[in-house]
Parts: C-alpha cells; structure tokens; sequence
C-alpha cells in the first residue's frame, strides 16, 4: 500500500493535485469563498478560530498531503499558533481541533446536541454497511435505534455480570499463556501480542461463545486465525482514523489515490470471512426454533423482537455492529497496559508499589479478579496515567456541527469536523504539572476513596462524555484494569539486559509504541494459583 506521504512526490498524483481547482470550477467558487470572506470581515461575528491560511478551494490539503504524519502536523500547528482551538480547513471542511478541556466541555456538554454528528465519508459508510450502527453513524433514527440496543441489552450491568465467567475464563488463559513461555524461568515475553490477543480472544468469547476461530495453540496462545482476526480488526481502526484526501474531497473517492480504500476493504473482508457464517447460521437457529436460548452477545440482538413480534434487527444490522463493537473493544486495553509497564520499568520503584497493593489486597494464594478492582486505587491510577500520557490514537471520533455556533468567542461554521485531541488535553502543559512525566500519584483521591476512569472535567480523555460517549465504560475499564493487574501480580518483571532502559519513543505516523515491549518475565506466584 502506498503512504500518503508517497502521494505528493509521484508527478501524476502531483499533476491531479493541481488540477483539483478545475474539477471544482475554480473561478466561481473562488469568487464565492472572497465573497464569504467579505461579509466575516464586515460582520461583528466572531471569527474563525486561528489557523493556517487556505488555498483556495483544496484549502490546506496539500500541506497535509505533504506531511507524513497529518497528527504531528496538526500537533505543530498548535504550537506555531500557540492555542488550544485551531482551524484547518481541507478541501471546503473546517477541521477544528481542540486541546483545552474547558473548550473540550462546551462541545461535548453545554452545546453537545449540536455536535452530536458524525462525518459522513467512504470508510465510515463502508465499515457500517451504509451507516447502520452507532459509533461512526451520523446523528439520525437509525443511531438513536443501536445506541437503545447497546445501551440496554449489550452492555447494561445485568449483561457484564451475566457475562463475568466468560471475562474470567480469558483472563485465566492469559495467565496461563504468560506462564508457559516463563515457566522454566526468566524468558522474553511480547507485552504487546499477548494484550492484543487476550482482547481478541475476550472479544470472541463474548460474541461467539469461543477463544479459537481454528485450532489455537497448546499454549493458550492465537493460531493463524486469530491472528489475522486481529491483525484485520487493528487495520479498520487504523485507516478509520486516517486523513484521507477523499474524506474531504468526495469527487476523487473512486480514484483511491492514497490506497486507503483498498486497504480498507481488506481488512474487512477478512473479519467477515470470520464473522458471517457464524452470525447467519445463528440467525438461521433461532428462526428454526434450534436455539432457544442465550448463551453470548451474538444471541442478543439476534433474538430481539419488535412490536409486532417481527426481528428488530436485520442481518446487516448484526453484522456491522459487530464489527464496531469490536473494534472499539480491543485497542485501548492492550495499548494502555503496554505503555504503562514500559514507562513502569524505567521507574521500578513505581512498579514496586503496584506490586506491593496487589499483594495487600489480593494477596498472592489466588488470582486478581473483578471483585479487587475497587480497591486497587493504585492501579487505577497507572492505568489513568497512561490513558493520559499515551491514548490509542491522538483524536476521538470526529464529531460534525449540525448548525452554525460559537464556541470559545470563535465561529464554528455548519459542518465543521470538531477533533478532541487526547495526546493534546492529556499533555497540556497548561493543565499538567510536569506533563510528560509518568506520576500515577497524581490521580490518587486523598482521601482514599475508590478512583475511577470516567473523567467528567475531561482533563483527560478515557471514554469521553455526552450523547457520543462510550457506553461500555464499564467493559473497557474491566478489561484494562485486569490485563495489567493479571500481568503485574502474576509475575516479575523486568527489562532486557539488551535494553535496560525501555524506548519510549512514539511510532512516526500515530501515537502507539515505535517498538513493542519485549519484557523479561517470572512467576512468582506459587504454582497452584496458575493452574486453579
């Protein structure tokens, strides 16, 4: 696949980037555009917020184009402008990230009705199978339909407890995955596979009832299948993500110039390679009275019934929510945990006080489980700190003005694709001590009472807030929270003696580890709890 850094330098891409003024009838948009420039400088209106100067009609695509990382693009132009709310504008789209939490609060509370929107572009129509789910999905019927089904039959408290078997059965087998690569003693363990497929393979568990869509491994680890099952989830989140020049040019979307597209289409056809036959034969025994029963997630929204007795759901429906619930399940808990034991092992003394609250609370005669999780504060607090210090990806989910509005003093026009930066609010130096240090402590409640990830201020993005918030907060704080306890308190960790000091440097083109964690690791619980 080719970068889009690639994209500028080859002479036919260059030739259709100049071109693009013609395709768009330059001399009577231009015309409007001066227009519309004349009436803001006339008007007593509020300006647009600061930012680069616009060429005309494809704005500051080209820069962008040219840019290898359009994050860290949009990162400098923050700090050459020094503000916490700019404007880009690509193609006739103002982009409109935000790095104050203050700002932050107005769009995602006071005025959150009019951001409650969505993008409408290729990859999230083509992920949703025509916008049929919630997270990606427009603001419309259709979102206030799937939000209602997840938001009480997926992910409400009777649910999560009705499923807490199945979280433990995967946070058992991630121990024993772990164990059987260190049994024999200290042995390099990849932080970053095993929290990747102990999300897989929960994921699974909850869905379809299995760990394995092939055989698996002896050792409790991913076969050929779940990897590529991964792999193919990763790669949506990646490019769902990504800045394509057709998102905000839609007359070059079928000339897939950046590769996106095609890429895109990969990595879904490769999850519903998994997928479908195992939704449509379900749906085939609960319409032929085979399945009476539900025993996993999938069953759910499969059996649900409307007014009239007839399926709530189609099958599209099914399938495309599943892939959203998905990937939106399993990056944040591996990403966090693999940041917090690199920035832990440069400071082992951290480590130690992790270790230490999870044998005074636990103890070391069983496993952590979901019980312990209030108590372990300390925990808590790492697993914040790295939600702070290094989320998943920079942005949250654009969310798109579906009116004209004002925010901070500055004008936010119709349309306008608002980005909450994470890295930005959860590094502003405006708001942290010592921002780019790693200190859990500074989340501890002094009183001691039990911390939580939720973060109403949003001095730090977890799940964020309002109508588009995260619904299942308490899934992913469980699944965050046990992956790193399960790791700390089941073994000793320590960093290679080829890299005594872990390389916390960022990958070039997201916010994710350059290099994944490869750790020295030990049990040192005795032998029974591993196998109880």
């Amino acid at each position: 696949m080719k970068s889009s850094t690639n994209i500028i330098s080859h002479p036919i891409s260059l030739a259709i980037l100049y071109l693009l003024p013609l395709l768009f009838c330059i001399i009577p948009l231009y015309i409007k555009i001066l227009k519309h420039s004349d009436l803001n400088k006339k008007s007593k209106k509020p300006r647009l917020p600061p930012g680069p100067k616009p060429w005309p009609i494809v704005g500051s695509l080209p820069q962008m184009l040219a840019n290898k990382s359009t994050f860290r693009w949009i990162q400098n132009i923050m700090n050459d402008f020094d503000t916490e709310i700019t404007c880009i504008q690509l193609g006739n789209i103002h982009v409109i990230p935000v790095t104050s939490p203050s700002i932050a609060q107005e769009i995602l509370t006071k005025q959150d009705a009019i951001f409650a929107s969505r993008p409408w572009n290729w990859s999230n129509e083509h992920v949703s199978q025509g916008y049929l789910t919630t997270a990606i999905t427009p603001f419309g019927e259709q979102w206030k339909k799937m939000k209602r089904v997840i938001a009480t039959e997926l992910v409400s408290p009777h649910r999560l407890q009705w499923l807490h078997e199945k979280r433990v059965e995967e946070a058992d087998n991630l121990v024993r995955y772990v164990y059987n690569q260190c049994k024999n003693g200290s042995a390099r363990v990849n932080i970053r596979l095993a929290g990747q497929h102990y999300g897989g393979n929960l994921v699974r568990r909850l869905f379809f009832n299995k760990r394995y869509f092939g055989n698996g491994r002896q050792d409790g680890g991913p076969g050929a299948e779940e990897l590529e099952h991964v792999e193919a989830l990763l790669n949506v989140l990646k490019y769902l993500f990504a800045f394509s020049i057709s998102d905000y040019v839609p007359l070059l979307r079928e000339f897939d110039l950046d590769g996106q597209k095609e890429a895109m289409k990969k990595a879904t056809n490769t999850i519903r390679k998994y997928h479908d036959p195992i939704i449509e034969e379900r749906i085939h025994q609960w319409k032929s009275g085979t399945r009476t029963h539900q025993e996993d997630w999938l069953d759910i929204p499969v059996s649900l019934k409307d007014a009239n007795n007839n399926p709530l759901l189609t099958m599209e429906e099914i399938k495309a929510q599943i892939i959203e619930l998905m990937i939106a399940t399993i990056d944040n808990p591996y990403n966090n945990v693999e940041w917090i034991l690199s920035e832990l092992l440069n400071q082992p003394e951290l480590l130690q006080k992790a270790v230490e609250e999870l044998d005074n609370v636990v103890g070391r005669k069983k496993q952590v489980q979901e019980s312990d999780i209030p108590k372990l504060n300390y925990v808590k607090a790492c697993v914040r700190e790295g939600f702070r210090l290094h989320p998943i990806v920079d942005f949250i989910i654009p969310h798109v003005s579906v009116k004209d509005t004002i925010i901070a003093n500055y004008f936010i026009p119709k349309g306008s694709h608002v980005l909450i930066r994470r890295q930005g609010i959860g590094q502003n130096p405006r708001v942290w001590d010592e921002p780019l240090k790693f200190k859990p402590e500074r989340h501890l409640k002094k009183d001691g009472s039990n911390l939580n990830l939720i973060e109403l201020n949003l001095r730090l993005i977890t799940f964020s807030t309002g109508r588009r918030s995260c619904p299942g907060v308490t899934l992913g704080t469980t699944m965050t929270v046990m992956l790193f306890a399960r790791l700390v308190h089941g073994f000793t960790w320590c960093a290679p003696s080829t890299e005594p000091i872990i390389d916390l440097s960022e990958c070039e083109g997201d916010t994710s580890k350059a290099k994944p964690l490869i750790a020295l690791g030990k049990p040192r619980l005795p032998l029974e709890v591993y196998f109880n």
